[in-house]
C-alpha cells in the first residue's frame, strides 16, 4: 500500500488525557481546506514569511541554481520499455508541466537521441484551462496499444483516468467507447484490451473506505456504462482499500484481488473462472512476483509450517496451483542477515535479481536456478560504496537498466543483460557542484536502549571540527522506507557549497535492516524512532561536527511528524526545523484524507490505550507556552489530499497564540509533492536553504 471511527469513545479519550474535547479545538476550523476564512489566513502567513525569507541576500542565487538543475537538459531521462520503444516523462524551462514521449533505444544509446512527443502535458492543460499534472500511465500488456492515464489537478492524489491510444498517440474517440473515470482516488487496472478491474466512488456513500480509497472491486466491461461494471468483490469499510491488479509470467496472466485490511495486513485472492479464491499466504505477508509458474512472497513475521521455519524479511515462493488448491508447499528463495536487507526483487524473463542493502550499501546479485531446482547466486560488478536502483525490469526480455549513484557521485545509468551480466554505461550526469572538496563518512550513534544506530554525513574535507558547522539533519523514519546514498546538486550547490554538513539519518521506522528495524518503532513504540534521531543529533555534537546552535533538522509527511515530535521533545537540541507537509495532530489524524490508513503505524486514537502513547509525541498537543522553542519553518500545499495541510495550519495558529516565533508558507499546488512544476519546486527549495542559512550561520 505504494478510519473515520465513529467517535464513538472521545469524550473518555479526553477525559483520561485532559486534552481538549474535538469541538473545543479553536482551530479546527483551519481544517476547511478552500474555505475563504482559512484561505485569507493562508495568504497573509504566507506573504510575511515570503517577505522574511526571501530578504535573505542571496536566495535569488539560490533559486537561480535550483532551476538550472531542475531544468537541465543534461540530466538522466529515465525511460520504461512499451512494447518496442523507451518511453521518457520529461519536464525543463519550456515544458513547465512536461510531456510524455518516446524513442528507440537505438536512439536512447546516443547523447542527444530523437524524441517523439506522445502527450504534452502543457498543451493540454492550455485547451482545456485546467491545470493538469501527469500522475501515471499504465499500458495493456501484451499489446501495449491502449494505455490508462491518470491526470491530477493540481498535485492532488485524486485523478481523472482517461483511455489513450500510443499508436495515434491521442485519447480514444468516444465512438471507440473509452474507459474514463471522473476525478477520485481510483484504481483501474487492465484484465485484458475490452476488461479491467475498477474501485472508484460511486457516489452511493459506501463505494469508499474509511481512508477514502475504493471499498469494493468491479468487473468493467468496454462500451457498457461505470454504473453496470459487475461486483467481483467489497471488502469492509474500516479495511484501508480494495484492488484488483494482473501479474504476469512472461505473457501469463495471474489476476488478483486483494483486501488491505491495515497498511501492513492484507488478504490475497486469486479471480479465475468468474470465482474469488483465497491464497494461504499470511495476511502480512507481501506479494513480490510471479515467476516460472510461482508466486513469490516476502515475510513481515517468522513463518513456521509443516516446510520449515522461515525468517522475518525472508523471500518464500509456492506454485500458483498449489495456492489455489489450498496445498501450499513453501520454499526459501532468500533470507536476510544482521546486516543486509532487501531493497528490490525483480523478475527478468530468466533470472531473479535482489538489490541487497548491507549497513545501507548496496549490492546486487543474480539468482538463477540449476538443474536441481537449486538457487545459484552470481553478484553483478558495481562499487559498493554507493546506492543501486534496478529499473525497467520486464517479465519478456532479460535486458534492464541500473542507476548508480552516492552523495557525491552523480547518477550514471547502465545498461544489464540478465545472462552477460556486463554492465554497460549508457548515460551518466555531469558534476553539478564541487563535489571533489568534500567526502562521506559512515557513523553509528547509540540510542537510549543501546541500538546502534547508522548515519551518513556529507562534509567539506577540510572541515574544522570546532562545533561551528552548519548542519542539517534529514530524516524519516517510518512506514519501512530505506534512506539511501544519492547524488543532489541542489543540496550539492545551496548547502554544501554554502559551507553546510549534510547528515542522512537511518533510523528505526525505515526499512534499512529489513520488516524487523520497521517495526521497532510502530505504534506504543514510536518514540524508538525519536529517540534514534535524538542520539544521532547528540552524537554530532559530541564529534564537534556541529553545536545546538548551528544543527537543523529537515522532514516531510511522516518525517515532518518526526520533526515535530523533535522540537516539542528536545527544543533545546535544535536551531532550526524545516517541517514539510506534517502530520502534527495525532488525535485528529485518522480522521482527516487518508489518515486512517496509517493506524497500522501510528495507532488508533479513538481507542483510550493507544491514544495514550500517541499523546505522548503528538506535536500538536506537547506544546508549551513557556517553553523556547527554535523558530521553526513550516510549509504544505493546499492541494495535498493525502496528509490533510491542517495539521501545519492549526499547528502555526496555536504556535502564533503562544507568542512563539513560526514561519509558514502554503503553496496552493502541489499536492503532497508540495510542488506542481519545477518553478515552484525551485522556489520552495530554496526558501527552505534560505531560512537554513539565516538560522544556522
Amino acid at each position: 500500500m505504494n478510519n473515520k471511527l465513529l467517535p464513538w469513545c472521545i469524550a473518555g479519550v479526553l477525559g483520561m488525557s485532559g486534552q481538549l474535547h474535538a469541538e473545543e479545538d479553536k482551530y479546527i476550523w483551519l481544517e476547511d481546506v478552500e474555505g475563504a476564512k482559512p484561505m485569507e489566513w493562508v495568504k497573509t502567513q504566507n506573504a510575511a514569511s515570503a517577505a522574511e525569507i526571501k530578504a535573505f541576500k542571496g536566495f535569488d542565487t539560490l533559486v537561480a541554481n535550483s532551476l538550472a538543475i531542475l531544468n537541465d537538459k543534461e540530466r538522466i531521462p529515465y525511460a520504461t520499455h512499451i512494447g518496442d520503444k523507451l518511453y521518457n516523462f520529461w519536464k525543463d524551462d519550456t515544458h513547465v508541466r512536461g510531456i510524455y514521449r518516446r524513442t528507440t533505444m537505438e536512439e536512447y544509446a546516443k547523447v542527444d537521441p530523437k524524441w517523439e512527443t506522445v502527450l504534452d502535458i502543457d498543451a493540454l492543460g492550455k485547451a482545456e484551462a485546467v491545470n493538469w499534472v501527469f500522475k501515471d500511465i499504465s499500458c495493456q500488456y501484451p499489446e501495449n496499444e491502449r494505455c490508462f492515464v491518470s491526470l491530477s489537478r493540481g498535485g492532488a492524489d485524486a485523478v481523472e483516468v482517461r483511455e489513450f491510444n500510443l499508436n495515434t498517440k491521442s485519447f480514444v474517440a468516444a465512438k471507440d467507447k473509452p474507459f474514463f473515470l471522473k476525478e477520485a482516488k481510483s484504481s483501474l487496472s487492465w484484465i485484458d484490451k475490452d476488461h479491467a478491474f475498477v474501485g472508484t466512488d460511486f457516489g452511493d456513500g459506501q463505494s469508499m473506505t474509511d481512508s477514502g480509497y475504493p471499498r469494493g472491486v468491479k468487473l468493467w466491461q468496454r462500451g457498457t456504462p461505470l454504473e453496470q461494471a459487475k461486483p467481483v468483490f467489497t471488502g469492509d469499510k474500516a479495511s484501508v482499500a480494495v484492488s484488483g491488479w494482473v501479474l504476469f509470467d512472461d505473457k501469463t496472466p495471474l489476476s488478483l484481488v486483494t483486501e488491505a485490511h491495515t497498511f501492513y495486513t492484507a488478504s490475497q485472492y486469486v479471480y479465475q473462472d468468474g470465482k474469488l479464491i483465497g491464497l494461504p499466504l499470511p495476511q502480512d505477508a507481501e506479494i513480490k512476483g510471479y515467476f516460472k509458474g510461482k508466486l513469490f512472497i516476502e515475510l513481515k513475521s517468522d513463518l513456521t509450517n509443516q516446510d520449515g521455519n522461515f525468517k522475518q524479511g525472508a523471500v518464500v515462493y509456492a506454485d500458483v496451483a498449489d495456492l489455489i488448491a489450498q496445498k501450499a508447499k513453501f520454499s526459501l528463495f532468500v533470507s536476510p542477515t544482521q546486516t543486509a536487507s532487501i531493497a528490490q526483487l525483480s523478475f527478468s524473463k530468466s533470472a531473479i535479481f535482489v538489490n541487497w542493502l548491507d549497513n545501507v550499501k548496496s549490492k546486487l546479485v543474480r539468482y538463477e536456478q540449476d538443474e536441481k531446482g537449486a538457487w545459484q547466486s552470481t553478484q553483478v560488478p558495481f562499487e559498493a560504496n554507493g546506492a543501486l536502483t534496478v529499473m525497467d525490469v520486464e517479465q519478456d526480455s532479460d535486458d534492464f537498466f541500473v542507476n548508480y549513484t552516492s552523495f557525491l557521485e552523480p547518477s550514471t545509468l547502465y545498461t544489464v543483460n540478465a545472462k552477460t551480466l556486463n554492465p554497460q554505461k549508457i548515460k551518466g550526469m555531469p558534476q553539478q557542484f564541487a563535489a571533489d572538496k568534500f567526502k562521506t563518512e559512515q557513523y553509528f550513534a547509540t540510542s537510549k536502549d543501546g541500538t546502534k544506530v547508522p548515519y551518513f554525513v556529507v562534509m567539506a574535507k577540510d572541515l574544522k571540527l570546532d562545533g561551528t558547522n552548519p548542519t542539517l539533519l534529514y530524516g524519516y523514519g517510518g512506514f519501512e522506507v530505506s534512506l539511501r546514498p544519492s547524488y543532489s546538486a541542489t543540496i550539492g550547490k545551496n548547502w554544501l557549497e554554502q559551507g553546510g554538513v549534510y547528515v542522512l539519518s537511518n533510523i528505526r521506522g525505515g526499512g534499512e535492516y529489513g520488516p524487523a528495524w520497521h517495526q521497532a518503532a510502530l505504534k506504543q513504540n514510536r518514540h524508538k524512532a525519536y529517540e534514534d534521531f535524538e542520539a544521532i543529533a547528540e552524537d554530532l555534537i559530541a564529534r564537534k561536527i556541529t553545536s545546538s546552535k548551528h544543527l537543523g533538522i529537515q522532514g516531510g509527511s511522516n518525517g515532518g511528524l518526526l520533526m515535530g515530535a523533535a522540537f516539542t521533545r528536545r527544543p533545546d537540541l535544535y536551531n532550526a526545523v524545516v517541517c514539510q507537509v506534517p502530520l502534527l495532530d495525532m488525535f485528529r489524524f485518522n480522521k482527516l484524507l487518508a489518515g486512517a490508513s496509517w493506524m497500522g503505524e501510528y495507532g488508533n486514537p479513538d481507542i483510550p490505550e493507544e491514544w495514550a502513547y500517541i499523546k505522548t509525541y503528538s506535536p500538536y498537543h506537547n506544546l508549551h507556552k513557556d517553553v523556547h522553542y527554535p523558530k521553526v519553518f513550516f510549509t504544505t500545499s493546499t492541494r495535498d489530499d493525502r496528509v490533510h495541510p491542517g495539521h501545519a495550519r492549526k499547528m502555526v495558529a496555536k504556535m502564533k497564540d503562544m507568542g512563539i516565533d513560526v514561519l509558514y508558507y502554503e503553496n496552493i499546488e502541489g499536492g503532497h509533492a508540495g510542488a506542481a512544476d519545477n518553478n515552484q519546486a525551485a522556489e520552495l527549495n530554496s526558501m527552505a536553504f534560505a531560512y537554513l542559512l539565516q538560522q544556522l550561520r
